[in-house]
């Protein structure tokens, strides 16, 4: 019972990461420029690190990648 508590905590989270990812685009809009491609490599490495955790069974960890890629992705999305 307590996993299922711990998965949606996880996924509210996961939620947030969604509008923190727009303030932090909103308030590096110049580093967004020229960081483009380091981005798009940051949320191509989490969402692999992401899948491998998920393999592996570590939810901290899969948690963690999966909000890094979300965050960062809502910073690749053309305003």
């Amino acid at each position: 019972m307590s996993t299922i508590y711990e998965l949606l905590i996880g996924i509210a989270i996961l939620i947030l990461a969604v509008p923190i990812g727009n303030i932090l685009a909103k308030a590096t809009k110049e580093e967004l420029a020229k960081g483009r491609k380091w981005i798009t490599l940051l949320v191509i490495a989490s969402l692999i690190g992401g899948i491998i955790t998920l393999v592996l069974r570590n939810d901290a960890l899969m948690f963690t990648f999966f909000f890094i890629a979300v965050a960062a992705s809502r910073s690749l999305k053309k305003r």
